[in-house]
């Protein structure tokens, strides 16, 4: 899949000469991003459903709801804004590091007052007396003759960028988190209105068993075992209210908000959104990794720890700095002056202890076999989990639309045992596994649909279609922008 990377171990010292000779040179590797072969996907059916290219894929399901929350947690989820402030701090480095390869200037005045000797007559004496003042200013520049300081800007320039991408994954993860969590509350609400209007049907059919058995045409074991299929049913409510509650509280925390400030306030959905109604572009394996953003930032994290190598190479060889001098002193102040100029050249570094040169590019050069191999995993993790959502998508069509079947089915079977337990020609067991049965079919339907959203949701964020072209330029908190998508 990926084609051989090799590092640069050594670079000679008369190669490091001609570099000087010629202008300044950079050591080390030069950075070629690894080569992507990811063949095809295993799943490519072609799907009746319209495609979606928005980027910002939740407006596909077609829930105001959903949108509303998902702007919302742009604005407001604290791990957005976490990996945006991490994103600043990385364009700061970069432009300290930037300044590595302009001068170091200082500057320095002084001002004394000396006074003469009391009773001496000496014109020595009286002359040094007075006010002395001095000006000093230095500056310093380092010949950049091997690179290490545009390789150290170099890296850093791929850090911020990974950075950036780091936003977008952030991005993407709370979206799909909050996505998640919304589709489970519909679901859950489903399937509490199935449990409700099930219970109600059981209560129901305990009466008239109560009834019967009073006027002496039943058995008390009838009694008993309908009332214990109701509370049975009537038990998976507040287990269905609790998770409602859970996923609630999940939706406002990703939102920036307290716990419990959405209770009670979000619109149930009787159904899924339309979660089914569309499905994104599914472009081919190798234009999705170049478009999504944990690839991007596996990338750049590799560009930058091959150009650490070369920082470290370049401490084989001499620093040379150029540094300039001016004094400008006058005793006494505002009268004669004196000043002293000075340009120097010297070498200073790490050559002469070659074996601990040595050791600081192995340990880059293996952070680089380290940062390949988490780009590969990316790759690899990236591929699996579009083929993991394509399969879903495919397997969970056909298990929804047996469920439909059931469905229509167990809801027939329960209205005509019903109506035969009304006429007295079946017991009423026949009822109860009847109306057992359609509680059972319905409720694997809905979290059937609610597998197949999440995993419609999870080919969205497989695709991550326009995601790393949404790059952060500032932060939201010191621009005022809500966020850092358009």
């Amino acid at each position: 899949m990926f084609e051989a990377y090799t590092l640069t171990r050594r670079l000679h010292l008369p190669a490091a000469a001609l570099c000087a000779l010629l202008g300044a040179c950079s050591v080390g590797p030069k950075y070629q991003p690894p080569a992507m072969e990811a063949g095809a996907w295993a799943r490519s059916e072609p799907s009746p459903l319209p495609r979606a290219d928005d980027p910002a894929f939740w407006r596909n399901f077609g829930d105001s709801q959903l949108i509303r929350l998902v702007e919302a947690a742009l604005r407001n989820n604290r791990d957005i804004r976490e990996a945006v402030a991490n994103y600043d701090a990385s364009r700061a480095l970069l432009r300290q590091t930037r300044t590595e390869q302009w001068p170091t200037l200082s500057a320095n005045a002084t001002v004394a007052d000396r006074a003469g000797g009391r009773g001496s007559e000496s014109s020595s004496d009286q002359s040094a007396a007075g006010t002395s003042g001095e000006v000093t200013g230095s500056a310093s520049w380092e010949l950049d003759l091997f690179g290490r300081i545009g390789r150290m800007v170099e890296a850093q320039e791929a850090e911020a960028e990974a950075s950036a991408a780091d936003v977008a994954a952030v991005q993407v993860a709370v979206v799909q988190e909050l996505a998640n969590a919304y589709f489970e509350m519909c679901s859950l609400n489903e399937r509490l209105r199935i449990a409700r209007v099930s219970a109600d049907n059981q209560a129901r059919t305990l009466r008239m068993l109560q009834l019967r058995y009073e006027a002496g045409e039943g058995m008390r074991f009838d009694v008993d075992r309908g009332r214990g299929q109701l509370e049975t049913t009537r038990s998976l409510i507040p287990a269905l209210e609790a998770r409602i509650g859970v996923a609630e509280h999940r939706i406002a925390v990703l939102t920036g908000r307290p716990p419990a400030s959405l209770v009670g306030t979000l619109q149930p959905r009787a159904f899924l959104p339309g979660a089914m109604t569309v499905t994104p572009q599914i472009d081919a394996p190798g234009t999705l990794l170049r478009r999504r953003p944990d690839v991007a930032a596996a990338e750049r994290r590799l560009a930058a720890a091959t150009a650490r190598i070369g920082v470290a190479t370049a401490d084989l060889f001499p620093r040379f700095s150029l540094s300039g001098l001016l004094s400008l002193s006058s005793i006494p102040l505002f009268e004669a002056d004196s000043t002293s100029r000075e340009i120097s050249l010297g070498a200073s570094g790490g050559f002469l202890n070659v074996a601990r040169v040595r050791g600081r590019i192995a340990e880059a050069e293996a952070n680089t076999g380290a940062a390949l191999a988490a780009y590969e995993r990316t790759v690899l993790l990236a591929l699996e989990e579009t083929e993991n959502a394509l399969i879903r998508i495919s397997i969970g069509k056909g298990e929804v639309e047996h469920l439909n079947e059931a469905v229509a089915a167990s809801r027939a079977a329960t209205a005509a045992a019903r109506a035969r337990f009304d006429a007295g020609r079946v017991d009423v067991l026949d009822l109860l596994n009847a109306e057992r049965a359609s509680l059972q079919a319905q409720d694997t339907l809905a979290q059937a649909r609610l597998r197949l959203a999440h995993a419609h949701l999870g080919l969205f964020i497989a695709m991550a279609g326009g995601w790393p072209d949404q790059m952060p330029d500032a932060s939201p908190m010191a621009t005022g922008r809500d966020n850092v998508l358009p």
